[in-house]
């Protein structure tokens, strides 16, 4: 598989449809638009040409947690998952953050991702906490 970064508009559009298998109920422009985000990285992999994997990735540093990429999205197309593509993918980002000092790979995964789950731990992640959350409305 060829990796690369997306870096056009162009190149990250095609990479839309692949993003909505993880965000489905997101409308195609609000994924386009954040993939243009400044710090956000996207990575293509190519097979014969077709994008078939895309990797979302930023560079993170905050005091309580070393210096990190954090994995946004990893989306294998259906069809060509359980190929060893995501494992792929997630190398090259993990070369990627070496590239910039970085000291781990992190992500955060819905509690029912069994499958996920076992994904990342079959390529050496380690599950050491839970990611906690709350939605601010913009009323109170």
């Amino acid at each position: 598989m060829e990796i690369r970064e997306l870096e056009t508009e162009s190149e990250r559009r095609e990479a839309v449809p692949l993003l909505r298998q993880l965000w489905s109920w997101k409308d195609p422009e609000e994924v386009l638009a954040w993939t243009a985000e400044d710090d956000y990285h996207l990575f293509g992999g190519y097979v014969d040409d077709a994008l078939v994997a895309v990797a979302g990735a930023q560079v993170a540093g905050v005091l309580h947690h070393a210096r990190h990429a954090w994995l946004y999205d990893l989306v294998v197309d259906e069809p060509r998952r359980g190929e060893g593509l995501g494992a792929e993918m997630v190398g090259h980002v993990e070369d990627w953050a070496r590239e910039r000092d970085c000291e781990y790979v992190a992500l955060a995964s819905p509690l029912d991702k069994d499958e996920t789950h076992e994904f990342y731990d079959a390529i050496d992640f380690e599950q050491w906490g839970y990611v906690i959350e709350k939605e601010l409305s913009s009323g109170e």
